[in-house]
């Protein structure tokens, strides 16, 4: 019989069930189960589809991924077949997933974001993400960008999402505190912290940004330090008070960049770059985070969440 994960890793986000504290990040999965045609989604807790909008996206032109040295580079652009489409193509799938399926919700203004989340909703899957930073795109991001912009696309979301817990995606640049304290106070049941960081590759012979649309968002793991910090501040200043789960992403690669994170204050660890990297590492990571679990001495890895000493 193949290996399952063990109880120890079982955790809830926001009334949501999750088997292990692992979450596929937003378009690393394709738009929602590709990724179990190469790896085994059990090992995950949750998939996050690709960002929706009202409308269909080719995104960006080529090139819109790049290799760095600390990570990678990518502009795709919110690509994406259009709400209606997922509803009636792919959300019917998401029932047979092996692991809870988080929708993720993009648009050009509140009225998109209610009804790309309000349809998302009524398709039955697992939790809500609003994408309110995407550095990719030209519109948007600016809910991520200010307070009272985002408290209000969230508070809108909120009344119309009444049943699904509702997730808020924040960049990691501006002030991520007071976004977070933003967004929790106008309803958000849980934060990912955080998105790509803006930024750019530019070719010298060329002379020409590495990226079509010149600058990208950076993952990877030379994020990491700087996303663990982030979530560190932010639960100890906000969620944590607040009793707000985040889910931590930037740059995990391996269990202890998973444990970093949980230690800092991340009920669940977000998988990004990795995937493409190693569709496999979810079983390595969830393995590797059991072990650390067993030697700390702890029955649920939920004991550890913000238990730094510092």
């Amino acid at each position: 019989m193949a290996a399952a994960p063990s109880e120890r890793l079982s955790t809830a986000l926001a009334g949501c069930s999750l088997q292990t504290p692992l979450v596929a990040a937003a378009g690393t999965c394709g738009v929602l189960d590709e990724l179990a045609e190469v790896s085994d989604v059990r090992w995950l807790g949750a998939v996050t589809t690709k960002s929706l909008t009202p409308e269909s996206r080719e995104g960006n032109a080529p090139w819109r991924v790049v290799e760095t040295k600390g990570g990678m580079l990518n502009a795709i652009g919110l690509a994406n077949p259009g709400v209606d489409a997922f509803v009636r193509e792919h959300a019917p799938r998401a029932r047979a997933m092996r692991c809870a399926v988080i929708g993720s919700v993009a648009g050009h203004g509140v009225e998109e974001f209610v009804r790309v989340a309000v349809a998302l909703e009524g398709a039955g899957l697992h939790a809500i993400e609003l994408n309110v930073s995407c550095p990719n795109t030209s519109d948007g991001r600016m809910f991520g960008s200010d307070p009272v912009l985002l408290a209000s696309v969230v508070r809108a979301v909120r009344a119309a999402v009444r049943v699904r817990p509702l997730i808020v995606k924040l960049p990691p640049d501006g002030d991520p505190v007071a976004l977070a304290r933003a967004a929790v106070e106008a309803g958000a049941d849980a934060l990912t912290l955080c998105n790509t960081f803006p930024a750019m590759q530019i070719d010298p012979e060329s002379r020409r940004p590495a990226l079509s649309r010149g600058s990208g968002g950076l993952s990877g793991p030379g994020i990491h330090p700087i996303v663990v910090r982030i979530v560190r501040e932010v639960h100890r200043q906000v969620a944590g008070p607040a009793a707000v789960p985040i889910i931590g992403l930037g740059g995990v690669l391996d269990w202890r960049d998973a444990a970093e994170l949980v230690l800092a204050g991340a009920t669940a660890v977000g998988v990004g770059t990795a995937l493409l990297v190693d569709p496999g590492s979810p079983r390595r990571i969830a393995q590797g985070l059991d072990a650390w679990c067993a030697r700390q001495g702890v029955r649920s890895i939920q004991e550890l969440v913000g238990a730094v000493q510092a």
